[in-house]
């Protein structure tokens, strides 16, 4: 009996691993990856569309913590997280300064399956550039001079940003000011510590989102021991109403002028949510294609593959843009390592309609 149950564990395993590796080869490369990498600022139309009235500067803050705690493995800021509100902010009106817990250049960490032509015109914008590798120190800030404040997020903020002194006046200061203070990701860390001149804790009563415990345990299973705390837990204990989205998929909460994302893909709507929390209709931004997938993505969560399959049609007929295939995979490889296989199979047919459409194109 056990020799067979042996077998047949052995036959499921291998047959896992072969569907692994077939999923991924599904996977395709971009087809100009170096042209890609190679996009210059003055190369995205909208950044053309940059308003010549000065509004005012706007705060950025990055973690200065390039180690995730005991485990000595690498972390530091998301760029996305960084470059995509840098840009939003400059082009409404907004000069952004990049400050860090310790000053100079901060560690970064650069995921090239999420990086797009403004992740990469970031990286060749030599102003931008030089505002990253000569980052503000927290202590020369003067919460006065902004109108607003972005956290950044990236894991090495659960380490440098709760207790940081300098971080906790800046909140304070510009929320009794009436200004606006926006968190993504990780980037709420910044915020749980914060104590009012009243007394009263900032987050108490406030509705808010961050990086999900289930996001946060389904990459680092272990999570619990590795950060200080789970980002989640702790704006909830410290009185916060958490609303959270679906899991690797855009979701931004505003309250009043405290706004916040869940991850990544919650960059570009916090950023165009803290303009109009500043008074301002943001500029026209046509979406990119990895937009286009998680519009699709968030569709197929709250509708089913119907709905979904249909709105993507409709988006391949209309747009000149459709939505990034691979995104749509990558998101079916989490519904297997979530051994969601109808997940799997859904997602799996609506890149194939991506890129059959292409085909006949």
């Amino acid at each position: 009996m056990w020799k067979k149950i042996a077998i047949s564990t052995a036959v499921v395993v291998l047959t896992i691993v072969a569907a692994g590796y077939w999923f991924v080869g599904l996977i395709e490369k971009h087809p100009d990856i170096q042209g890609l990498k190679a996009t210059q600022p003055q190369q995205l139309e909208y950044l053309q569309r940059a308003l010549t009235a000065q509004r005012g500067r706007i705060l950025m803050v990055v973690t200065s913590t390039n180690k995730m705690g005991a485990t000595g493995k690498r972390t530091g800021y998301e760029l996305t997280e960084l470059s995509r509100a840098y840009y939003i902010f400059k082009v409404n009106g907004f000069e952004p300064d990049i400050a860090s817990p310790l000053g100079g250049e901060p560690p970064v960490i650069i995921d090239n399956d999420d990086m797009g032509e403004f992740d990469y015109a970031f990286l060749n914008d030599q102003q931008a550039q030089q505002k990253v590798l000569n980052s503000i120190p927290l202590n020369d800030i003067n919460a006065d001079d902004y109108a607003a404040v972005y956290f950044v997020g990236g894991k090495g903020a659960m380490f440098d940003f709760p207790d940081n002194s300098a971080i906790q006046q800046i909140v304070a200061t510009l929320h009794e000011q009436n200004k606006v203070i926006g968190a993504v990701c990780h980037g709420p860390a910044a915020l749980v510590n914060v104590t009012l001149s009243n007394g009263q804790h900032l987050l108490k009563g406030r509705e808010v989102v961050s990086f999900t415990n289930s996001e946060e345990l389904f990459l680092i299973p272990d999570a619990a021991t590795v950060f200080p705390f789970l980002l989640q837990t702790k704006l909830e204990l410290q009185g916060a109403t958490f609303s959270g989205g679906p899991d690797y998929l855009q979701q931004v909460v505003a309250d009043n002028k405290l706004i916040t994302g869940q991850n990544p893909w919650s960059v570009w709507k916090i950023a165009e949510a803290m303009i109009e929390a500043l008074g301002y209709v943001p500029v026209e931004r046509a979406v990119d294609s990895q937009q286009l997938s998680v519009e699709i993505l968030q569709i197929y969560h709250h509708h089913g593959f119907d709905v979904a399959a249909a709105a993507l049609s409709q988006m391949l007929t209309s747009n000149s843009l459709h939505p990034d295939r691979n995104l749509l995979l990558m998101h079916g490889i989490v519904g297997a390592m979530q051994w969601d296989f109808g997940k799997v199979i859904d997602l799996i047919r609506l890149a194939n309609r991506v890129k059959s459409y292409q085909q006949r194109r």
